[in-house]
């Protein structure tokens, strides 16, 4: 239990950085990277700092004639990953039984939550900017995860892993900066965002985008990410939802949110939706289940959760069910692949 807590004290520690909405420190970062290019063999780069990843989009460097749009024309990008991999190989070579024996604790407590983290709170951002497709850009985002340095720093820190002075200059060029990109005379370097709004889900603390009253990732250029439950929408999702705005999106998910956030009772409202049957759900004790017609050969199931959410509150939710369901018992039953009597035998569900 001690080595667990140790670990996860370790990762909150690298999630901060990772998430920091700090003023970068610039000579640091650009030391650490400079450190990386002579690893490299090159000599050290002109650095070009922008406000976001999508300024990085827009912006050509003095010097080049081409931006970060086109990850054939960045070489690097595939030449500092394998940078890295080397790294991490010849320090796993390295490794001893005592070692292992703690790294599977490590890669549970910090380096897979970590991961997911990120995906949820620094990609979305990162995708949004950029649409480069494989191998450049996705090897060279996954280099830049903090994940994979942390779970070496907590080897290090828990188990005793001696590690050489790549490790410093790794933790700082990670730690200590947001998106960059390297060329061979220009590194494009993106300043942190101002905000970062999240939410922790999960027993190893995941964070995750969500904001419910405004942008969930803002950065000094004006430019915003919204998100709801780690889930990224447009802005009319958090700052004006309308059951009119909701029947005429067609991503099924960021239909789903829009509505999460009016609330269904609003949404019911507003939409004119006609209630079929309702009838208590012996699935949930105390909680009721509720059909509508949504539009020609659909219908919704309201529903409770069966679990409490954080907040201590039981989120009602909807699951689109055949028109030809008139039951909400049998409707609850269709959405667990059973029958309605199959599903009034439930316990509880979850």
């Amino acid at each position: 239990m001690l080595v667990q807590r140790e670990a996860a004290a370790i990762r909150q520690e690298w999630l901060g950085r990772a998430l920091s909405t700090l003023p970068t420190d610039r000579p640091a970062v650009e030391a650490a990277v400079s450190a990386l290019y002579r690893l490299a063999g090159l000599s050290p780069p002109r650095f070009h700092w922008v406000a976001s990843p999508l300024a990085a989009l827009a912006t050509v460097p003095p010097g080049l004639s081409h931006s970060i749009e086109h990850p054939d024309k960045w070489p690097l990008l595939t030449r500092f990953a394998q940078l890295r991999d080397e790294w991490c190989q010849s320090v796993d070579a390295g490794m001893r039984k005592q070692h292992w024996a703690y790294d599977r604790i490590v890669q549970q407590e910090v380096f897979f939550p970590l991961q997911r983290s990120i995906s949820s709170c620094l990609i979305p951002p990162l995708r949004r900017a950029h649409s480069w497709g494989p191998p450049g850009r996705m090897r060279w985002e996954q280099a830049q995860y903090v994940s994979w340095i942390a779970r070496y720093d907590a080897l290090r820190r828990i188990a005793g892993l001696a590690l050489d002075a790549r490790f410093e200059v790794w933790a700082t060029a990670l730690g200590s900066s947001h998106w960059w990109w390297p060329d061979r005379h220009v590194c494009v370097v993106s300043e942190r965002p101002v905000a970062l709004r999240t939410e922790v889900v999960g027993d190893d603390e995941e964070a995750r985008l969500h904001h419910a009253r405004g942008p969930a990732v803002r950065y000094a250029d004006g430019w915003t990410v919204h998100a709801w439950h780690g889930t990224q929408v447009p802005s009319w999702v958090i700052e004006n939802p309308t059951a009119e705005r909701i029947a005429d999106e067609v991503n099924v998910e960021v239909r789903r949110c829009a509505i999460e956030h009016l609330g269904w009772g609003a949404y019911i409202e507003q939409a004119g939706l006609r209630l079929v049957s309702r009838a208590p759900d012996p699935g949930n004790p105390g909680s009721e289940l509720r059909l509508y017609d949504v539009r020609r050969g659909t219908r919704v199931l309201l529903a409770v959760n069966g679990s409490v959410e954080r907040d201590g509150h039981r989120r009602r939710y909807g699951l689109t069910v055949p028109a030809y369901l008139n039951d909400p018992i049998e409707a609850a039953g269709w959405t667990y692949g059973l029958s309605g009597e199959q599903y009034a035998t439930l316990l509880r569900r979850t």
